[in-house]
């Protein structure tokens, strides 16, 4: 991992892939769900204190009459004046307006994690890089189905889109 850069909060937004009951539930690795989930709650905490946006994402199923239970962000997670964006895809850009609603905001710098690292996380941040947006994956805030999934995400691919940090590393000015 490389030195987390200090962050402005006016260019920069917090987007958390998939932090919903049935997914934070799930088997993952190499840390639970409820671990990715206290380190987003960290994340968000931070990005909200210093006026930065936080970028809350959830999937719902195409094609389907009702969502299976568990669907909505976890209880709690969302605050007045995030941005929910429901996703149909795989990553969070192709028809749900995140671009331009990022963009309305002046943010071209964006901050990652949630689930999974090498699907929705790792879709997401391949059509940000492709959109010209700066790239940092906070590694302790995401897991995989697997820990050889998570680690070759954030040990082979994340590095050559952004910069890896942990947690403790996220700065941004004036927070």
């Amino acid at each position: 991992m490389t030195a987390a850069p200090v962050l402005d909060p006016q260019r920069t937004a917090l987007i958390l892939i998939d932090l919903m009951d049935r997914i934070v539930a799930l088997p993952l690795e190499p840390r639970k769900g409820t671990e990715v989930l206290a380190a987003a709650e960290e994340l968000a905490y931070t990005f909200r204190a210093a006026r930065a946006p936080v970028v809350l994402v959830r999937v719902e199923r195409p094609r389907v009459a009702e969502q299976p239970p568990g669907s909505a962000l976890v209880a709690g997670l969302g605050r007045e004046g995030d941005l929910e964006i429901v996703k149909r895809t795989l990553g969070a850009f192709q028809g749900t307006g995140l671009h331009e609603r990022l963009r309305e905001r002046g943010v071209t710098t964006l901050v990652f994690g949630g689930v999974a690292t090498n699907l929705g996380v790792e879709s997401t941040a391949r059509a940000a890089a492709d959109l010209g947006y700066d790239l940092v994956f906070v590694a302790d805030a995401m897991a995989a189905f697997t820990a050889a999934e998570h680690e070759a995400s954030v040990r082979l691919d994340f590095p050559r889109l952004g910069t890896v940090v942990t947690v403790a590393d996220v700065r941004l000015g004036g927070a």
